[in-house]
């Protein structure tokens, strides 16, 4: 993935403004810094009026830097927020997310850069992260020191390239991540964090991105943001004075003591590693053609299809699914799986079964869970040796829409079971299963995950839903897969993929047809569980638009 040579320094032609223009669907916050541009000319306008005092103190955060987590353009939308990537057969990620890198001095327009990237190359999953976030924690002097604008946040040494380096590294392998918010008004990191995923594109920006070695290494592209010195000046105080409640003359110091030395000293001399050098920022559209037209090109190189319905190769293990005797008979001797898989079925003798064959379904699954002795007193003062559970907790998460539907009878045989969710649905653009929505309760790397969905035709949403509990660090062997139907496809896809995790079924369908539904399988069982309408093309909406 070589980038284009260093020489590579495009400039606009002659008739180009260097003012950037607006971005149809960009919200206002997000243009703040072309603005800057519109207004770089006159200081008067960035300062308070005549007798209004200093502007009012705003909490300020890095998280700004990437709200919203969507970028709405004309044509689409852009998910900021990043979401795990596609994996292949083997629950590998496919390809490493293509990183970005986006260096350049303070208020030089970097993140606005980005965002003309972001919009550019429309690609529906990106991660902006900001090196903003990763300020040191003071200690108390250094506290002192900020308060009175005496502290240098313009040297290397005020960053944790550590965690900088841990994060960036997770996120081009797909794996979640947890990102400080840093609050400049009081110049320490927020209690809670924001958590992050990998995407397609990684774009990383700040003003040292280019002053680490092995934070070099990690990125597949170096843009230098060149602005004059004057710009960035005026931006940096409209910025510190309107956003984060600084006086003028706080500004001014620190800009003269800290930060323009620095750029000098560090920021400047990166310029040299950068393989495309952006002058004037923002103004500058052919540059950033050019970077996307490079981006494209090796996204097209590495993209993979993973939605044939050919089934991979079976694993060499035997695929632990769980047949067992009680369950399946079940399913293919008792009422319930004619009466559920029957087209004439009411809606309420529908749900009856449905949550008969749950109710067993679940109860079979728990049996698999570890046991210890423990010795209990009866009410005859008699000791009882029993068993009770081993683990620490046991969460249910579903698979939305149809997963939620299992949540009841989980609920009634495991008290308090702590519940999350998940939303995958698959791009009909690009037929790759994307992640939506995820509601996970905190500390779930310790318990025992039962991952529910009614239906699973190919396995793609349900090997998507394991990747993202083992990036949430979930043991493999602590997750078990429950589903009422299951494509034999999609058994083999999940077996061999994640070998480790348990897979229990009341039944095994042999086909999957070119809709993606199981054959001959049960219908679109969200619509026949919730009386909802069918998808118009009827295909299976748990099978089809999930692929699940």
């Amino acid at each position: 993935m070589a980038a284009p040579p260093a020489s590579m320094s495009a400039t606009p032609s002659p008739l180009q403004s260097t003012v950037a223009p607006d971005v149809p669907g960009r919200p206002a916050e997000q243009s703040e810094t072309a603005c800057e541009d519109r207004n770089a000319g006159s200081l008067d306008r960035l300062l308070p009026p005549v007798g209004t005092g200093r502007s009012p103190r705003k909490r300020t955060t890095s998280q700004c830097k990437s709200e919203p987590p969507l970028l709405r353009t004309s044509k689409r939308t852009i998910y900021t927020a990043g979401r795990p990537p596609w994996y292949n057969e083997h629950g590998t990620q496919s390809k490493e997310a293509f990183a970005i890198g986006l260096g350049g001095g303070s208020a030089s327009g970097k993140t606005t850069v980005a965002r003309m990237i972001i919009e550019a190359l429309d690609v529906p999953w990106v991660v902006l992260l900001s090196m903003d976030s990763f300020y040191k924690v003071l200690t108390q002097q250094q506290q002192e020191q900020a308060a009175c604008n005496n502290f240098n946040f313009d040297h290397p040494d005020a960053f944790d390239f550590d965690l900088i380096i841990s994060t960036l590294k997770k996120l081009k392998q797909g794996r979640s991540v947890q990102v400080p918010i840093y609050d400049f008004t009081t110049h320490s990191r927020k209690k809670d964090w924001k958590t992050l995923y990998g995407a397609n594109v990684i774009i990383f920006e700040g003003i040292m991105a280019f002053a680490d070695k092995t934070l070099l290494e990690l990125l597949d592209m170096k843009i230098f943001v060149d602005t004059d010195s004057d710009i960035r000046l005026v931006r940096r105080l409209r910025r510190d004075i309107s956003e984060r409640g600084r006086d003028i003359e706080g500004v001014i110091k620190q800009y003269n003591k800290f930060v323009k030395p620095a750029f000098d000293q560090y920021i400047q001399p990166t310029m040299r590693l950068a393989d495309i050098v952006v002058p004037r920022g923002s103004g500058n559209t052919v540059a950033i053609d050019l970077i996307v037209q490079h981006v494209h090109s090796q996204l097209e190189e590495g993209r993979v299809g993973l939605c044939s319905p050919v089934p991979p190769p079976s694993p060499n293990t035997e695929c632990p699914q769980e047949y067992t005797t009680g369950t399946r008979h079940a399913h293919h001797h008792q009422p319930a799986c004619s009466t559920t898989r029957d087209k004439e079925t009411s809606r309420d003798e529908f749900i009856f079964y449905s949550k008969r064959l749950m109710r067993l379904l679940i109860e079979h699954a728990l049996s698999f869970l570890p046991f210890q002795d423990c010795t209990v007193q009866t009410p005859q003062g008699q000791d009882y040796v029993g068993k009770c559970y081993a683990g620490k907790q046991i969460t249910g998460v579903s698979i939305l829409r149809a997963g939620e539907t299992m949540e009841p009878a989980l609920r009634a045989v495991c008290k308090d079971v702590r519940i999350g969710t998940i939303l995958i649905q698959t791009n009909q653009l690009t037929g790759e299963p994307e992640l939506h929505y995820l509601r996970l309760p905190k500390d779930i790397s310790d318990d025992h995950v039962i991952l529910m969905d009614c239906t699973v035709s190919t396995g793609a949403a349900a090997m998507m839903a394991v990747r993202v509990l083992l990036d949430h660090d979930v043991p493999e062997d602590k997750i078990f897969l429950l589903s009422l139907l299951m494509a034999e496809m999609g058994v083999h896809s999940v077996a061999y993929a994640f070998p480790r995790v348990r897979i229990i079924t009341t039944a095994v369908d042999k086909r999957v047809n070119d809709l993606f539904r199981i054959i001959p399988g049960i219908g679109n069982f969200g619509d026949r569980y919730f009386g909802t309408d069918a998808v118009p093309d009827g295909s299976d909406e748990e099978e089809a638009a999930s692929m699940g």
